[in-house]
C-alpha cells in the first residue's frame, strides 16, 4: 500500500473535524505548494538532476530552510536511485513520506506534562506580536474543555494593553486572571498567581510573560527571574516552557527560538498564524534546526483553533488532492 493510501486511511480514522481544521488552515500553503509541485512534475516527466535542483528551490521558497532542504533532497536522490524510479510523479508519495518523517522524530513527546498531584505551571514565552496572549487563551479553553481548572497569570506588565487583553480572553473562556498594575514586577505577579491558584485548588496555572524590554539582555534577565520564582514556589515547575512563534515571520522565527532557548529551557513550540501564510514549510525548518517538538499550531481565530500538532495531519493538509486522488 502506498504512503498516500495509508495516509488517507489514517485520516478517516481520526476525527473529521480535526482533519478539516488542518485542511482549511493550511489552504494558503497547500495552494502555493501544490501548484508549484504540479507545475514542476508536469515540466519534468523524468527524474534527473535538473528536477532535483528545482525541487530544492521550491522547498527553499516555502521556507523549509536551506539545511533541511539539502538533507531532504539528498535523501530523495538516494531513494530514487535505490528504487529505480524514473518518473517524477512516482516520487510524490515518497516526498510526503519524507516530510512526515522530518516533522515527527522518533522519541518526540508532543503531549503536555502535568503534575500528578498539586499545581501544574506552564510558562509561555515569545516576542510581542506573535500571538502569545491569544495562544494562552486558546490553551486555557482547551484545558477547561478537558475538565481541568485553569488560572492565568498576567505576567506581561510592560506592554500597554497586555493585561487587559489577557483579561478579555479570561472572560471569553471562563477562567480567572491574576494581575497587578501595569509596570509591576512580573516575578511578584507570578508569586501572587501561584498562591491564588493554590487557594482555588486549580489544576493548571498558565503564565504570560513580557515579550520586549529595553533590550534583549533585560528581557532575558526578567524571564530568568520569573522562572526562578516559579521554581522556588513550585518544586519541579515550570512543567512546560512553551515558546510561541509566528509562522508568517519565516526564518526570523528561528532566531527568536534560539534566543529564548538559551534562557528558558524551552520544552515545546506553539506555531501561530499558519492559516495566514503560504510558507508553512517553516514548520519543517523549525523542527529540524531546533530539535524542539511543535506541540500546537494555530489554524484560525476562534478559541478552538489551537490544535495539537500532528505530522500526518500536516502532510495530509499539504497533499490533500493527491492523497484523495490516489486513495480513492
Amino acid at each position: 500500500m502506498s504512503f498516500f493510501k495509508k495516509l488517507k486511511e489514517k485520516m478517516t480514522k481520526q476525527t473529521a473535524e480535526v482533519t478539516d481544521k488542518f485542511k482549511h488552515g493550511l489552504e494558503k500553503t497547500r495552494t502555493n505548494f501544490s501548484e508549484k509541485m504540479n507545475a514542476l512534475v508536469a515540466r519534468y516527466r523524468k527524474v534527473d538532476e535538473d528536477f532535483f535542483e528545482e525541487l530544492e528551490e521550491l522547498f527553499i521558497g516555502a521556507d523549509v530552510g536551506v539545511t533541511t532542504v539539502m538533507t531532504l533532497v539528498d535523501s530523495l536522490r538516494e531513494e530514487a536511485k535505490l528504487r529505480n524510479l524514473k518518473e517524477t510523479k512516482d516520487l510524490l508519495p515518497m516526498i510526503s513520506e519524507k516530510l512526515a518523517a522530518l516533522l515527527e522524530k522518533e522519541g518526540d513527546d508532543l503531549s503536555l506534562h502535568f503534575e500528578e498531584e498539586g499545581l501544574t505551571v506552564f510558562l509561555v514565552v515569545g516576542v510581542n506580536g506573535v500571538g502569545k496572549t491569544t495562544s494562552i487563551g486558546k490553551l486555557a479553553h482547551r484545558l477547561t474543555q478537558e475538565g481541568k481548572s485553569v488560572v492565568l497569570a498576567a505576567g506581561d506588565t510592560f506592554r500597554a494593553g497586555a493585561i487587559e487583553q489577557l483579561e478579555v480572553w479570561g472572560e471569553r473562556v471562563g477562567v480567572p486572571v491574576i494581575k497587578q498594575q501595569s509596570g509591576s514586577d512580573p516575578a511578584a505577579v507570578m508569586y501572587d498567581a501561584i498562591q491564588a491558584a493554590r487557594a482555588r485548588k486549580a489544576d493548571v496555572l498558565i503564565c504570560d510573560t513580557a515579550g520586549r524590554l529595553q533590550n534583549k539582555v533585560n528581557l532575558m534577565n526578567e524571564l530568568a527571574k520569573v522562572k526562578r520564582v516559579i521554581e522556588r514556589e513550585v518544586p519541579g515547575a515550570p512543567h512546560e516552557v512553551l515558546l510561541v512563534l509566528d509562522a508568517t515571520t519565516g526564518q526570523n522565527a528561528l532566531s527568536q527560538a534560539k534566543m529564548f532557548g538559551e534562557t528558558t529551557d524551552v520544552s515545546g513550540l506553539i506555531l501561530t498564524k499558519l492559516d495566514g501564510t503560504a510558507k508553512g514549510g517553516i514548520v519543517m525548518a523549525i523542527r529540524q534546526e531546533l530539535d524542539l517538538p511543535v506541540k500546537f499550531i494555530g489554524l484560525g481565530e476562534q478559541k478552538d483553533d489551537l490544535q495539537p500538532f500532528c505530522a500526518e495531519q500536516f502532510v495530509y493538509g499539504l497533499f490533500k488532492e493527491l492523497v484523495e486522488e490516489e486513495g480513492a
